[in-house]
């Protein structure tokens, strides 16, 4: 049975493993909607439906024609994903205020997990590191992507509403991306006269949706991709079908957090966070799109992997003893100066089976 992460927390009366999943999934927000299948084993071998078979009409006495769908064998491999949190006894035992010393530390470490997990989600490489996964922009075929133009556009409602219809059967149960991306469709539903629709999610958070599809704002979205000669300002929107038949992740024995013990060679005890893992798309076409888009200023300055800010550069954290999931989370690098912050491109993708659009942001 696939679930959420979400609703896999509530499934443990570990306290401590409830508030580490608790911590990745408030810091992911991928992992809030894509359903995890437990699988047996290192690896699962599946058939990948590439076309389906046809049918015709006949006339009484007509000659029948046999035609069958066409698969392609996909092994999806599970990766190794985690990291140790050493705790010093000394400063276990005379750190005394309301903040526990070792929870801040595991805290932290579980939200590098997600931090981690989301980057590969999107850009995730296997020929570059044969140790993670593919991501999104590795998983989209090319007939799923909607093209904003050659060296990319500004993004428009129309392309959008074609990433859309990219997904086949229904609709795309998550629009994925980036915050830049956000405004500018903001923008764009404003001067229609219209505006994004808004309710409450699961956490209590103000959620947006266009046209009934959630908007999943995701920092992780690259937004320094290359559009023909555009250069490194454009990004992607993802139309996501999640599920058996679309886009869902695997995993053995979910998250994981062992308690390693003392070290031999420092006063430090140790605790591992860690989980098994990997992503697959069910059909190869119609599940997943992407949208490329938004031309911008060239960025003058870059943050971390692809751009972003280093995200376990976290500067504060409370966590009561007990476990319970923490208060605040300090980038340490953070614009203050909105007109230093250069426009970037945009570009839209689905996944269920994948598409993909180009745009430019003026």
């Amino acid at each position: 049975m696939a679930m959420t992460k979400t609703e896999a927390a509530k499934l443990t009366n570990d306290v401590l493993l409830r508030g580490v999943i608790e911590t990745i999934v408030n810091d992911s927000s991928i992992l809030q909607m894509l359903p995890f299948e437990d699988v047996t084993g290192t690896a699962v071998t599946y058939n990948r439906e590439n076309a389906a078979p046809t049918v015709d009409w006949y006339a009484v006495g007509d000659t029948w024609a046999e035609s069958t769908p066409t698969f392609t064998q996909v092994t999806a491999s599970l990766r190794i994903l985690g990291g140790d949190a050493d705790v010093d006894n000394f400063l276990q035992q005379t750190y005394r205020n309301p903040n526990d010393l070792e929870a801040e530390v595991i805290s932290l470490k579980a939200k590098a997990v997600a931090y981690e997990f989301s980057q590969t989600f999107y850009d995730g490489d296997e020929g570059a590191n044969a140790k993670q996964f593919n991501g999104l922009l590795n998983l989209v075929q090319s007939g799923q992507e909607v093209s904003m133009g050659t060296n990319g556009a500004a993004l428009t409602l129309d392309k959008l509403d074609e990433l859309i219809d990219l997904i086949k059967p229904g609709r795309p149960d998550a629009l994925c991306m980036a915050k830049r991306t956000r405004r500018k469709l903001s923008s764009l539903r404003r001067a229609s006269g219209n505006l994004l629709e808004t309710d409450v999610d699961a956490f209590g958070r103000r959620a947006l949706y266009y046209d009934g599809i959630p908007i999943l704002v995701d920092d992780f979205i690259p937004t320094d991709e290359e559009q023909g000669s555009s250069g490194e300002v454009c990004s992607s929107i993802y139309a996501i079908k999640f599920g058996r038949q679309g886009l869902m992740g695997l995993e053995n024995g979910g998250v994981q957090v062992e308690r390693v013990g003392e070290l031999e060679t420092k006063d430090a005890t140790r605790t591992r966070v860690k989980t098994y893992c990997t992503q697959w798309v069910h059909r190869e076409g119609w599940l997943l799109s992407r949208c490329s888009a938004a031309r911008g200023r060239p960025q003058t300055a870059r943050h971390g992997r692809q751009g972003h800010p280093k995200r376990a550069d976290v500067l504060q954290t409370s966590m009561h003893r007990g476990w319970s999931p923490p208060v605040a989370a300090i980038p340490r690098e953070a614009p203050t100066d909105p007109a230093r912050v250069p426009k970037r491109s945009v570009c839209a993708r689905s996944l269920a089976v994948p598409h993909r659009c180009s745009w430019h942001v003026d």
